[in-house]
């Protein structure tokens, strides 16, 4: 990966506060991680220049030649690690970047791209579908790629092509798994959906049977009027009415033997 320059600046506003005048003035803020006995820094990009960047390359994976002005360490070589989107408006809001050494591996992941069309999409109508959209690789910053380019012109119908399949660039080791499908042609949607589709009872066939079964019983449906009462309510029922008047002449008794107070 060839390395690009970027001018910063050591940041003068901090907080949130500080984020939002820095941003109303044209720059991003940033903050800069690693290097061998060094803390993290706050830095300032300005918005136009990195946003240029971006736009120019082929991904947001980039190799930064980062000129700091008026700082202890002017120069230093940084991976973009990270890019924060504003939701609405998609502007830039905050920008990471990871410095690195010339000579030491670092690890990475990069994005998948595909080129041709597949024999399985073209004679037997199939879908290529994305399984991994990146793939994690290992080298040298030099060597980093900014994306992976994997032919699927040969590709039939109902094949892949795994994570061992896939051709590194020199110098670049890919880390994973070999037996994961990184893309693979799958069948036409139609087909799949017709399968489902007679797999599936319909709603109505489940309701006749259910009706069929009550009828065998000789059950009548739960709820409906002029379902026969049992015959334990039936005596219960009687008893009951046989109490109520017997209780209610022993009450008028007692009213009756009660004298009535007579209010001064």
């Amino acid at each position: 990966m060839k390395s690009v320059t970027l001018n910063a600046f050591p940041r003068s506003l901090g907080r949130r506060a500080g984020a939002k005048k820095l941003r109303a003035t044209g720059r991003i803020p940033a903050v800069i991680y690693g290097g061998k006995g060094n803390k993290a820094q706050s830095l300032e990009v300005s918005a136009k220049e990195f946003e240029d960047l971006i736009h120019h390359s082929v991904s947001e994976n980039l190799l930064l030649d980062l000129v700091v002005k008026d700082d202890a360490r002017p120069k230093r070589l940084a991976l973009l690690q990270e890019v924060q989107h504003h939701p609405l408006s998609q502007g830039v809001v905050h920008v990471d970047f990871h410095e690195v050494s010339e000579t030491e591996k670092v690890t990475i992941m990069v994005p998948v791209e595909t080129v041709g069309e597949a024999a399985g999409v073209k004679n037997a109508g199939g879908v290529l579908e994305h399984v991994l959209f990146k793939l994690k690789v290992r080298a040298l910053p030099k060597d980093l790629p900014e994306q992976i380019i994997i032919d699927v012109a040969h590709l039939e119908l109902n094949r892949s092509v795994h994570i061992g399949e896939v051709k590194a660039p020199e110098g670049v080791e890919i880390i994973g798994d070999k037996h994961i499908p990184v893309v693979s042609v799958k069948p036409p949607r139609a087909e799949e959906e017709v399968a489902v589709a007679e797999a599936v009872p319909a709603a109505g066939d489940v309701e006749m049977i259910k009706e069929k079964k009550e009828g065998e019983e000789g059950a009548a449906p739960a709820g409906k009027a002029g379902a026969a009462p049992a015959k334990g309510a039936e005596k219960g029922a009687a008893k009951g009415a046989e109490k109520a008047p017997a209780a209610a002449d022993k009450g008028a008794e007692k009213k009756a033997e009660k004298p009535v107070e007579k209010k001064k």
